[in-house]
Order: C-alpha cells, then structure tokens, then sequence
C-alpha cells in the first residue's frame, strides 16, 4: 500500500472567461489529494491520511478518492471548513493559486497512532508540511515511517505566500531531508530553496527528481544524472501534473528502492511520468490519467 499524507482543499479554477472576475469552478484540490487521486486511477493500493472537513465539500473530496478507488480509513474528520485556494491561470497554462487556510481542518490533523503493516510507501508535501499546528504532525509521521522502513517521497510544492519566514521554512526544510528517501521538486522549488541536487543528496536522499516544465524531467543520483524530455500536448492548464509525476514515480518504483535503479530504469520511470503528466496537463483542473490512458497502442 501506498500513503499519501497532506491536505486536500477546493480549487476554484477559472472557467476560461475573460479578465480577474472570470467565474469560478470548484475542483477537488491540493497536491497530496491529487498524488493520491493519480494513483488509485493508476491501479495503485492506495490510501489518503488528513483531517477533511465535515462540509460539503470535505464529503464531495471523500467522493472523489473513492471513485478512484483510494481507501480513506485514515482520514480524520471535522467540523472545521474546508481550505479554499483560487487559481489563476497564465497565457501559457501555468497557474498561481491565493489560499484560505485559516482555521480549516486540515490544519488540525493529528499523528495517528499507526499505519497499515503493508505500508511500502508514504508520500508528504506542500501546504500540510508548512502549516501549523498539522505541520507537526505531519513532519512526526514522515520521520516515523522512515524509521520503520517505508519509502517516503517529498515534493516540498513551495507557496511562498504561506511562508511567512522563508528562512525559518528552509530550515525545516534540511531537517526533513535526513527521512527523505526520494526528493522531487520543481526548478522553481529548486531556485527559491537555492540549494542543489547534490547538497540535497548529502543530506539524505537517495535521489532527486527535478521537474522542468516543458524541458522535462531530470533525476540525480549519487553515481549518475538522467534526463528525459516532456511530452508535446496542447496544454490547458498544469493544474495536478507535478502531483501525477509523483503518483507516476511512487507507481512505477512498486517494490524497488530508488537507490536500486540504474540509469535506464530511472529513464523509463521519468518517461512514463512525463506521459501521466502530459495527459493532466491537456485538461482542466487536476485530472490526472487511468492506467489505460497510458498504454502504449
């Protein structure tokens, strides 16, 4: 089984009008949820742990992991609302996002007390790892799943206007690497954490997957580096795809240790992620791809 650990929200995503005042669409959001999403439409076992709101929204996200076939026993529940982050999206599909997170319930998520015995691999990331109190909770599972021998990816997903004490973040941040056992991030994570594949990989990693936008998708290991190039799609928006590279990366690794593969495994694992990708990326909202959308013809 695979865990994904963090929040999941509402994105009110711009139906493609003209100007600011565009109207909204609520879509089920936020970058765990999505990760999570892409690997019950993947085929994965799968299974989502966060706090979810009681409202209509929090059941209408319920709904969602379920259709994809994600197990939701360890989702907490309460009454507190569920985050809200709007969207806006750029000439060239890329979007920026405004977030409502006070008092939502995701921010009181608690440190359950075990995870499933089957548990191969637990994924973290974006604004669960930020915001307190959850932030804590959050950070104790990560080291205690390590400890007990699961994979566990971070994609640290940075929203700097949640941050209000960037130094304080990439703090926190080193701290985390030394239970991380695959890093994935994008070059704009890359540039405002300004470090490196190889400090990042000092400190812990077994490898660093760096996201490119439309250039691709790069992996660094200790021994050697491999890149592979996107998939040409008319893009609608890349609301969801780094989280499908996630769930593309943690499906395709089944069993394997990242520290296991050679240079031509990580090239076929990058090239199946860059094909998930490019899928989402060719619809609205995070969308993320079945199985048999990938299925070479």
């Amino acid at each position: 089984m695979i865990v994904v650990a963090g929040e999941s929200l509402i994105d009110l995503v711009p139906d493609g009008g003209p100007g600011p005042l565009s109207p909204l669409l609520p879509r089920p959001g936020g970058g765990p949820y999505n990760t999570a999403v892409a690997l019950g439409r993947l085929g994965a076992d799968a299974a989502f742990c966060s706090r979810v709101s009681t409202d209509a929204f929090g059941e209408a996200l319920l709904a969602g992991l379920r259709a994809a076939g994600v197990a939701t026993g360890l989702v907490q529940r309460g009454p507190e609302p569920t985050t809200l982050a709007v969207a806006s999206v750029g000439p060239d599909g890329s979007a920026r996002y405004g977030f409502y997170v006070e008092g939502t319930a995701d921010r009181f998520f608690t440190l359950p007390e075990r995870l499933p015995e089957d548990v191969r691999a637990v994924a973290f990331g974006t604004c669960s790892l930020a915001l307190e109190p959850g932030a804590s909770a959050y950070e104790a599972l990560l080291r205690r799943s390590y400890w007990q021998g699961a994979l566990t990816l971070l994609d640290p997903n940075i929203r700097p206007g949640l941050l209000p004490d960037p130094a304080a973040y990439r703090e926190r941040f080193a701290g985390w690497l030394p239970y991380v056992s695959l890093l994935k991030l994008s070059e704009e994570d890359a540039d405002w954490l300004d470090g490196s594949p190889e400090e990042w990989l000092a400190a812990g990693p077994d490898a660093v997957v760096l996201t490119r936008g439309g250039a691709g998708l790069t992996v660094f290991t200790r021994g050697f580096e491999v890149s592979v190039p996107s998939v040409r799609v008319r893009v609608v928006d890349t609301i969801g795809a780094g989280d499908t590279v996630n769930a593309a990366l943690l499906h395709g690794l089944a069993d394997r240790s990242p520290a296991a593969l050679g240079p031509e495994d990580w090239r076929e694992l990058l090239s199946f992620a860059a094909r998930a990708a490019a899928v989402t990326c060719t619809r609205a909202g995070a969308e993320p791809p079945y199985g048999h959308e990938l299925v070479d013809d």
